[in-house]
């Protein structure tokens, strides 16, 4: 392992954030010798960025917390066309309202892990919408279009991917790699700054970036990039059976995301501790070394931390003592998640696969007789073998909610309105 001496890039490498960079030597003494500004683009493609970004995040986090200033770039331009990288298809055209939105709720994502303002390492959020909204097109060819190689476009594997199964890969997408590029040219040009960070599928258009902007500006510019986070069991990271784990509380509740890292495998707790907290190494180490029933209470502490830092201390404490009275007391917790049906309908009688589908425990109806059969449905902790069962006000427990189970760690209150 490579022995840096800026704190930035030893913490990075000791946490694990490091796959590859440009020039690893030049870049650690620039950390030293100044203050960085470094940057990380996100499109604005929903309302909330999901646990899949979130190393990137905590890559900002740990510049700011080293001395350097974080720019968090919002992709308000380039969201209109859509990142071709990884995708078998273009990516669906959203309206400028849509993008304003979401970037909205994506903001708030960033004021749990930066602190923004106008002092020299205070973070940043710009849009790249304000410089290629006003892009005049022959004037941007002339400047840009001789740096451009189309026969290194060709070679990225988003494309060949693409070419290679004859699928549609239109201009609009095509330029999307040119854009990004331009993009750091003109965070050169307007904030003086000198790294962008992606993840390890970024490193081809990144590069490109270093390139053009040293043509442009005549400045030594960095690239460095996180590898390509999977689970133990080599599923991608931030997805889950029952969708994408969101960070934003209106769209995945403190309780299920507390959840979400409390199932973390054991394979990968240490890794995840290091990523995702900001608890001691030191600490990480004796966590990871625990083993049996022992480790589940490294993956408490794992759940603890990383919901602290997204929804807070009340939050956090709140889902754990949530998860500590369902499971190991069996008591009904009102702090679960719950949705709310009007009692109308529950006097009339609700039924069982509806509720399930309604509650999102499950995606459809055969989903809901699937798990019936399999024994995996319960109705107030008592198991449902019968698919055709009704909910109705007699089932309302003496807290006035009915509790839907499914399997042992998915629970969701029925609250009628």
């Amino acid at each position: 392992m490579t022995v840096y001496k800026s704190d930035f890039m030893r913490t990075l490498s000791e946490r694990g954030f490091i796959y590859q960079c440009s020039d690893t030597d030049a870049l650690d003494r620039l950390f030293l010798s100044e203050t960085v500004t470094a940057y990380i683009g996100f499109d604005c493609t929903a309302k909330s960025l999901h646990v899949g970004s979130l190393v990137q995040i905590m890559m900002l986090h740990w510049l700011q917390e080293t001395g350097h200033r974080p720019l968090a770039l919002m992709g308000g331009g380039t969201t209109r066309i859509g990142d071709p990288t990884g995708k078998d298809e273009a990516r669906k055209i959203l309206t400028d309202e849509e993008i304003e939105e979401n970037k909205a709720g994506i903001r708030k994502v960033f004021d749990r892990f930066l602190t923004f303002g106008d002092g020299p390492k205070d973070a940043i959020m710009a849009d790249n919408a304000d410089w290629l909204m006003g892009l005049r097109y022959i004037d941007f060819l002339r400047e840009i279009g001789r740096f451009v190689s189309v026969n290194q476009m060709l070679q990225r594997d988003s494309v060949k991917l693409r070419l290679e199964r004859e699928q549609h890969l239109s201009l609009l997408e095509f330029n999307y790699m040119v854009l990004q590029a331009y993009d750091y040219v003109e965070l050169t040009r307007r904030y003086g700054c000198r790294l962008q960070m992606g993840g390890s599928d970024q490193w081809g258009n990144i590069l490109s970036g270093v390139d053009l902007g040293r043509r442009l500006t005549e400045t030594e510019l960095f690239a460095l990039t996180t590898p390509l986070l999977t689970t133990s069991s080599g599923a991608k990271m931030g997805k889950t059976a029952d969708g994408a784990v969101w960070l934003n509380a209106d769209m995945r509740s403190p309780y299920d995301y507390w959840q979400f890292w409390r199932n973390t495998e054991d394979a990968d707790v240490g890794r995840f501790l290091k990523l995702f907290t900001k608890l001691p190494l030191d600490e990480i180490a004796r966590l990871e070394a625990l083993e049996g029933a022992e480790l589940n209470e490294a993956k408490k502490i794992l759940a603890n931390e990383a919901t602290r830092l997204m929804h807070g201390d009340e939050a956090a404490a709140e889902a754990a003592e949530t998860a500590r009275k369902t499971f190991e007391e069996g008591a009904l917790a009102q702090s679960l998640p719950s949705i709310e049906v009007p009692q109308t309908d529950l006097e009339a009688g609700i039924g069982l696969l509806a509720a399930y589908v309604q509650a999102g425990l499950c995606a459809s109806n055969g989903d809901v007789r699937r798990n019936v059969k399999g024994g995996a449905v319960r109705i107030n902790d008592e198991t449902v073998t019968d698919e055709r069962r009704t909910l109705t006000a007699a089932d309302l427990t003496s807290d006035g909610v009915i509790k839907l189970s499914l399997g042992k760690k998915k629970h969701i209150l029925l609250r009628p309105v």
